[in-house]
């Protein structure tokens, strides 16, 4: 394939011209790719995606996990071109609104109530104000090892692109490390009375410890705290239902969205009915905010979450993704300790949701290393930022993606060797998304 994309290098200053960022989402910038080597999509089909230069690459991380079916999919399509034709939009709700709901509770059992929106911050952030207004309290405890819950100001203030928020929104919100119980408790313990909610995702790069999930549901009722599980990534990559319904353990309130909609738009805040009727109109509380969007039940949106689920039902997507990402991580791997870089090139993570490590010398994290890894994929037909799978792969997928992977290997072996990455970047490293200048 080469390294030259001279109409993906074009449209990305096009790009840039008209947009901050490039990009919609800052982890789609050409930033977070090798320099002169961030394509710019025409189209995707199944698990693969063609760039405007016409290359063909096998793709991973699919709409940052968005689309677990593959592009395109023909039910998903078939369902939302059967509403296009009805209009999308109406001064009272559809009836669609109920059925979507009512499908998405039969898919949650865990949930008595459901609003939809149309993205996860939307979501989260609603279920934080919900937190708040059901206790009268004003702490927001967030777990410190998931890397993402909102772009609103509670969780960004956090990080260190922190530019345009108040440090006063931020001193309301405490940390907690995943899987210590003990830290838990003390952190309810030091400011008893005071948190709201505590918001993680029941899992992500590692397991949940035996007892964790459980032992922090136990822990939040006995403080009066709502316990908030971010399902975005989880939700229809654990299971169908969840991590919830993987691990038997059931949140106050939950958050959805991603793969709930194969790449439309559509996200939802789950959980107990007598936390959501806050939100309603049948309670005599002082009512919250909820979630109020023009857009939030579009009714081809809601058309696509219903075929999504179906899918789900009625085929074993949970069971192909794991597959597929068992092959691929036993193949990186194999190759990897073939070629002698199997402390440096690491897979980790739910065989569902793989991503990879790239470590330098001293074994710690490197950009650089990335930087040269990705250029490696690139060259050889693959995107993406992860190994996350697809439904839509294929068994050739799978096995293209360790050849590219054996090639990638051999150059970082050779980057090693000389303990230098730099003559196989092709320039500047790829950048993490937070960071406090550009």
């Amino acid at each position: 394939m080469g390294t030259n994309l001279p109409r993906s290098t074009k449209a990305d200053e096009r790009l840039h011209r008209v947009i901050p960022g490039g990009a919609h989402t800052y982890a789609k910038g050409s930033d977070q790719y090798p320099e002169g080597m961030a394509p710019v999509i025409s189209h995707g089909r199944g698990g693969h995606v063609w760039d405007v230069d016409g290359n063909e690459y096998v793709e991973y991380g699919a709409g940052l996990r968005a689309v677990s079916l593959g592009h395109a999919h023909p039910r998903v399509i078939e369902a939302v071109r059967g509403e296009l034709e009805k209009g999308s939009n109406f001064i009272r709700p559809s009836i669609i609104e109920a059925e979507a709901a009512e499908r998405f509770l039969e898919n949650v059992p865990t949930a008595d109530m459901v609003k939809f929106t149309k993205n996860g911050s939307d979501a989260t952030t609603a279920a934080v104000r919900l937190a708040r207004a059901a206790t009268g309290r004003k702490l927001v405890a967030k777990c410190a090892d998931h890397a993402f819950f909102s772009t609103d100001d509670w969780f960004i203030g956090t990080t260190p692109m922190n530019a345009g928020i108040p440090d006063e929104t931020t001193e309301a919100v405490v940390s907690f490390p995943y899987g210590d119980l003990q830290a838990a408790e003390e952190l309810l313990q030091r400011h008893e009375g005071e948190i709201a909610c505590m918001i993680l995702e029941a899992a992500a790069a590692v397991e949940p410890p035996p007892g964790y999930l459980q032992g922090l549901r136990e822990l939040t009722t006995r403080h009066g705290v709502v316990l908030i599980f971010d399902e975005m990534i989880t939700g229809f990559r654990w299971s169908a239902h969840g991590a919830q319904g993987l691990y038997g353990v059931t949140p106050d309130l939950s958050t959805f969205g991603k793969a709930l909609g194969n790449g439309f738009a559509v996200s939802a805040l789950a959980g107990k009915r007598e936390l959501m009727e806050i939100g309603g109109l049948r309670t005599g509380r002082e009512r919250v905010f909820l979630l109020s969007t023009t857009h939030g039940a579009e009714t081809h949106s809601l058309a696509a979450a219903m075929a999504v689920m179906d899918v789900y039902r009625e085929e074993d997507v949970i069971g192909r993704m794991h597959a597929l990402g068992d092959r691929l991580a036993a193949g990186v791997r194999e190759v990897a300790a073939g070629i002698g870089v199997e402390d440096h090139v690491v897979v980790r993570g739910r065989a569902s949701n793989l991503v990879f490590g790239t470590l330098d010398e001293q074994l710690k994290p490197s950009q650089p290393y990335r930087t040269l890894f990705l250029r490696e994929l690139i060259s050889g037909g693959v995107l993406g930022p992860s190994f996350v799978v697809s439904a839509a792969l294929t068994e050739a997928d799978i096995d293209k993606t360790i050849d590219v992977v054996a090639q990638a290997c051999t150059v970082y072996r050779k980057a090693l060797d000389a303990n230098d990455p730099a003559p196989w970047m092709g320039g500047r490293p790829v950048q993490p998304v937070f960071r406090k200048f550009a």
